[in-house]
């Protein structure tokens, strides 16, 4: 069956959100830096707003709040984009898997990093990655940008099929006061494909924030 195109709020991520508040608060920690990876750069706003006094700082590394294009926003991908995307996993996660990763990887010249993302997806069990999958392509927090008070930097790469440069510009533009770096690296994973400049930028960032 097709996805329902239906947008998902971020109360999808309340469990997601409240794990990872709860988890600042049991570190005790005060003015952390959350540094989330696309999704999971979403959930650090939603932990943020939840915890304020914990979490001093945003890293973003290639975030999306909403992949599906809409109303003047290009997220990346049509409504029947995710549909076939959907419906290929639920009935090859393995063959969706093969195939996905080097996309998302998106560094051909080096299939090794294609290879590491394909072996880490299909190591997840199946019925939890098509959940995860579902709640991610079909969420849209992008009204959750504008309670981001803390300073934040978006880091995106030059090239990103995932999230092209038009959701890194939007996510800069929501959120006040935020640090937009764009990244000489492509695909959507900078932390595997490029981790000296990745490591760079968070690190220039964090020295300016003390």
């Amino acid at each position: 069956m097709g996805a329902e195109h239906a947008i998902l709020s971020s109360d999808d991520w309340q469990e997601s959100q409240l794990s990872t508040g709860g988890t600042v608060r049991e570190l005790g920690l005060e003015g952390a830096a959350f540094v989330g990876h696309s999704v999971s750069a979403m959930v650090g706003v939603l932990a943020a707003r939840m915890a304020p006094e914990r979490i001093g700082a945003l890293v973003m590394v290639a975030p999306s709040p909403c992949y599906i294009d809409g109303d003047g926003y290009r997220g990346g991908f049509t409504a029947d984009d995710i549909d076939e995307l959907l419906d290929s996993l639920d009935s090859n996660y393995l063959g969706w898997s093969s195939a996905m990763a080097p996309v998302i990887m998106g560094n051909p010249e080096r299939p090794e990093l294609g290879q590491e993302l394909t072996d880490s997806f299909c190591a997840t069990d199946p019925d939890i990655a098509r959940v995860f999958a579902r709640t991610t392509f079909l969420s849209d927090s992008r009204e959750d940008l504008k309670s981001v008070t803390v300073p934040t930097l978006v880091l995106e790469c030059s090239q990103d099929v995932i999230a092209p440069r038009e959701v890194g510009a939007y996510v800069h533009a929501a959120i006040p006061a935020s640090r937009l770096v764009t990244l000489d690296a492509t695909g959507h994973c900078p932390q595997l494909s490029a981790p000296e400049a990745t490591n760079a930028a968070i690190l220039d960032f964090l020295a300016a924030q003390r």
